[in-house]
């Protein structure tokens, strides 16, 4: 199934996998204003479908956007509010880049009214079938899995310092899944790096943005993770065309698969 907003492919188990920052189109016009380096659209959450393609055989349902994170950031609050108060950060229709040089054209910026329809465009389009899938699966299951998907490139100093490690797990601070199926992912992440010569960390910089925060309800058999990925661990990050590189993936594949593996073979305690 396919529409015009995303991409979903429904499957039979109780993990859905949301890759919310994969999309490169951009809205009738966009292109016009803004500036031939946002024209890159370099803060694109590149092959993520691609490099999750395995999961469909795992019975997840996949949802992607088509739409780049310029026109609308599908991890944001529909209200704007920062995910990291203090903190430099992308807003929900970003007016700069993540290096904070300029996305637009002098004067070419949304205003409140553009923004708003965007939102009810792009954004609740996303949110609603993504709503709509879990409380399917949760439906079947009794419970449902969130899997929230991004990369990034490993540098970017404006957002943090040093490099990134290669995968960076977030659950809220400990508060959207259950605990003890936390610990079960870590734990699988921690081997499965280890085993590939790869580092991770679990709630370091990135701790997940608004899908994990807002669908993640631990008492309401929903538990949602999300997992930034360094770009470079996949994929030549600096420059375009940002080509896949299968030599890399296929060693970050394999975590990935004992992550997944982890979370979907996770069950509820009963009683």
């Amino acid at each position: 199934m396919s529409d015009t907003i995303f991409d979903l492919v429904q499957g039979d188990g109780p993990l859905v996998i949301s890759m919310p920052h994969c999309g490169t189109e951009l809205s009738p016009g966009l292109a016009d204003r803004l500036t031939e380096e946002a024209l890159t659209l370099r803060d694109t959450d590149w092959h993520i479908p691609r490099l999750y393609g395995f999961a469909g055989g795992m019975g997840a349902t996949l949802i992607s956007a088509r739409y780049s994170r310029y026109v609308v950031d599908l991890n944001r609050s529909s209200t704007g509010e920062s995910l990291y108060p203090g903190q430099a950060t992308t807003g929900l229709c970003p007016d700069v880049l993540f290096d904070g040089t300029p996305l637009y054209r002098e004067g070419r910026a949304p205003d409140a009214a553009e923004v708003a329809q965007r939102v009810e465009g792009y954004w609740r389009p996303y949110h609603d079938a993504l709503a709509a899938e879990l409380a399917r699966v949760k439906e079947r299951h009794g419970f449902a899995l969130l899997y929230d998907a991004h990369s990034i490139r490993s540098h970017v100093p404006r957002l943090f310092d040093g490099r990134l490690p290669d995968l960076n797990l977030g659950t809220a601070r400990g508060t959207s899944a259950d605990p003890g199926l936390i610990a079960g992912v870590v734990a699988a992440m921690e081997r499965a790096s280890a085993a590939e010569g790869l580092t991770c960390v679990a709630d370091g910089r990135f701790v997940g943005g608004h899908i994990t925060r807002h669908f993640g309800r631990p008492a309401d058999n929903v538990h949602a993770l999300q997992m930034e990925l360094t770009q470079d661990s996949y994929m030549d990050e600096e420059a375009p065309p940002f080509a896949y590189r299968p030599d890399r993936a296929e060693k970050l594949q394999r975590v990935l698969a004992a992550v997944l593996e982890a979370f979907a073979g996770w069950r509820p305690a009963q009683g």
